[in-house]
């Protein structure tokens, strides 16, 4: 009884988009979406469309490390070696308007609409092959907690919608209430066909992840073969359902999402950016960015020219290291620029931090960005 409990609460929590759907359990992300590539195949097949076996994916993206994972996704670091035994999908570019390929100066509502339609582009170019796009609607650690330009996710919702192609939305990192919504996607009223999250889901405290499914999928599956054709020897755990459940009561007991809203005056995740924001001042600091309570320090040799530092420097490393050596933990990602080149650290802490530790947080920071620029 309990997955059906918790996957009615969880899909409550999803809102109306998912109202009548199901959810399917898995023991963490990677397993999810792999999970999720399968069902958007088999949705094509129930409701006739044979050929549609390919994933659009984007350009600096990381969505797991099992092969179907590791082969929509595209950090170079994680992915060289395997490239042998994947099947090779095509890719776009995701919106990063601090290295936009675009026009930025209508504060990049334009640039969101050209993103946007290099999806409809890759979906034209197949020839009627694709099942579904996947992405991660608030960069995770690859590319750094890049927020999406106005207009992007709603078009590509459309674009998908248009052709017959499904929506994944890989929340394993953003969604439990991290960016300040339920899912991040509920910043933009975007409703994807098939949503995936982890991390947040249980807080770490039993593997778990899930896939949360829409009606539409669901129904198209119930009223065709009548089973989704996967399956993982632990999927749906009562261990680490019972803990995931226990998760959601607290997060909306305690109103942890409001906690991480960084629009809400005083909530942890304002203090936060406003805390990062000071950081801008530094000489190495490129870029601040980031919604609710995940954010990206971007670092540059240059802010004029936007320069990155050499690969062989691992600048990110240096600033992680200096900061471990101060108490405090930050993740550091090199490749954000071009696969090899750019240094950031990705910053996650907890809805319950207080003022006083983001504080002392940041002061650590800054010292370890200069302590790490520094040294040649």
């Amino acid at each position: 009884p309990i997955a059906e409990e918790y996957a009615s609460e969880l899909l409550e929590f999803a809102g109306p988009n998912f109202r009548g759907g199901a959810v399917y359990f898995t023991s963490g992300g990677s397993e999810a979406i792999e999970a999720a590539l399968k069902l958007a195949r088999q949705f094509q097949v129930e409701i006739g469309n044979f050929s549609r076996s390919e994933i659009v994916s984007r350009n600096q993206s990381y969505h797991g490390a099992t092969l179907g994972a590791v082969a929509i996704s595209r950090n170079k670091k994680r992915r060289e070696i395997y490239r042998p035994m994947l099947r090779e999908f095509s890719t776009v570019n995701a919106p990063y308007c601090y290295r936009c390929a675009y026009d930025c100066t209508d504060g990049c509502r334009n640039c969101g609409q050209e993103y946007a339609l290099e999806v409809e582009a890759a979906i034209a170019a197949s020839d009627g092959k694709v099942a579904a796009v996947i992405l991660e609607p608030v960069s995770g650690a690859t590319l750094g907690a890049v927020v999406p330009p106005p207009g992007y996710l709603e078009k590509v919702s459309e674009i998908c919608r248009r052709h017959e192609v499904l929506l994944i939305a890989d929340e394993v990192m953003t969604g439990m209430g991290r960016t300040g919504r339920n899912f991040a996607v509920d910043h933009w009223g975007v409703a994807p066909d098939i949503l995936v999250t982890a991390k947040g889901l249980s807080s770490g405290y039993a593997p778990l992840g899930a896939v949360i499914i829409s009606h539409d999928v669901v129904d198209a599956i119930a009223t065709g073969s009548g089973s989704f054709i996967h399956g993982f020897t632990y999927s749906s755990h009562p261990i680490s359902l019972a803990a995931g459940r226990a998760v959601l009561a607290h997060i909306n007991r305690t109103n942890l999402v409001q906690a991480a809203d960084s629009d809400s005056n005083d909530s942890p995740a304002s203090n936060l950016k406003q805390a990062l924001s000071e950081l801008r001042s530094l000489p190495v600091v490129g870029d601040v960015r980031g919604i609710g309570l995940l954010w990206a320090i971007e670092f540059v040799s240059d802010k004029v020219s936007k320069s990155t530092f050499p690969a062989e420097k691992n600048f990110a490393a240096a600033v992680a290291q200096a900061a471990v050596e101060r108490g405090l933990l930050v993740y550091p990602v090199q490749g954000c620029a071009d696969g090899d080149c750019g240094d950031h650290v990705l910053i996650a802490p907890p809805a319950i931090i207080s003022a006083e530790q983001t504080a002392w947080a940041v002061e650590q920071l800054a010292a370890a960005i200069t302590e790490a620029s520094a040294h040649p």
